[in-house]
């Protein structure tokens, strides 16, 4: 794995970079057929039409990949058949086939390469690729594809590159550290992925322009004070303000370290430590 940097023969190709997609097993192949399901554009609007997502619109066309999140299926051994692309997220995916003949797409953790065997099941050796309860994961494993409720299926560390450490289980509660630093209890019953997710080059790619990231479906944005006080609090004055307020988001909501997490939210006691967060330049827990 690694980035391919272009010549400059442009003011977009200077210094801008490209994944090698060395660790593709078949650049040629295409997407087993039975796992793609379309998808249709919303350009950010709700079924009334109006925007509720704002800088969303165009973007090349996708075929979503149905990605086996629960990884429930205990009782057959599955093969790596090759590892793809996925254009639906910034990590790579994993074909495997089961002894029973079913076919899945998992994210693909670092290290795991085509051929390899994995499993799932409490009875499943805690190596890369193989899906345990958190009670029978050891202490100090890096894991990824973590869930948050039983059979609910993954939820957290699904991005390329991250990735929770086990750091004790007690009873029927586990607690893990996440990759911004909070430390959350989750039941033990609940499932990870042993390992690192693959493709952590993805945070140092360098786009060059901005027509690469208009292909992503991100369309521009403004920033909120220059814009007039109709349309942002932030926006009016003479000449170019700062603003005269704490900055917010278009519904008033602070944008730069205020807490807007329900304190009445039934998660809020599986929080054992916040992750830190910078709050108007000075760090807090």
């Amino acid at each position: 794995m690694g980035l391919r940097k272009y010549k400059p023969t442009s003011a977009g190709r200077r210094n801008a970079t490209v994944p090698d997609f060395v660790e593709i097993t078949d650049k040629k192949k295409k997407p087993e057929k039975s796992l793609l399901v379309r998808i249709r554009k919303t350009g950010g609007r709700n079924v009334q039409g109006k925007i509720t997502c704002r800088h969303m619109g165009g973007g090349h066309r996708r075929m979503y990949r149905l990605i086996d999140f629960k990884r429930s299926n205990d009782s057959s051994p599955a093969t790596v058949k090759s590892i793809e692309y996925d254009p639906n997220r910034s990590s790579r995916i994993a074909l495997v086939s089961y002894s029973d003949g079913s076919l899945q797409y998992i994210l693909a953790p670092e290290k795991l390469v085509a051929g390899n065997v994995i499993q799932s099941g409490p009875d499943a050796e805690p190596k890369v690729g193989n899906a345990l309860p958190l009670s029978r994961i050891p202490v100090g494993s890096m894991i990824h594809n973590v869930e948050m409720q039983p059979g609910r299926g993954g939820q957290l560390c699904r991005s390329a590159g991250v990735y929770a450490v086990m750091n004790a289980t007690a009873g029927d509660w586990a607690q893990v550290t996440l990759p911004s630093g909070e430390v959350r209890r989750l039941p033990s019953s609940c499932r990870a992925t042993i390992g690192a997710v693959g493709f952590s080059e993805h945070s140092a790619i360098v786009y060059g322009k901005a027509g690469r990231i208009r292909w992503m479906g991100v369309r521009p944005y403004v920033r909120g004070s220059a814009m007039n006080p109709v349309a942002h609090p932030m926006g009016g004055g003479e000449g170019r303000r700062s603003g005269g307020r704490h900055p917010v988001s278009p519904t008033g909501k602070l944008a730069k370290g205020g807490r807007t997490r329900n304190p009445r939210r039934p998660t809020r006691n599986s929080i054992i430590r916040r992750r830190k967060s910078v709050r108007y330049g000075q760090l807090k827990l």
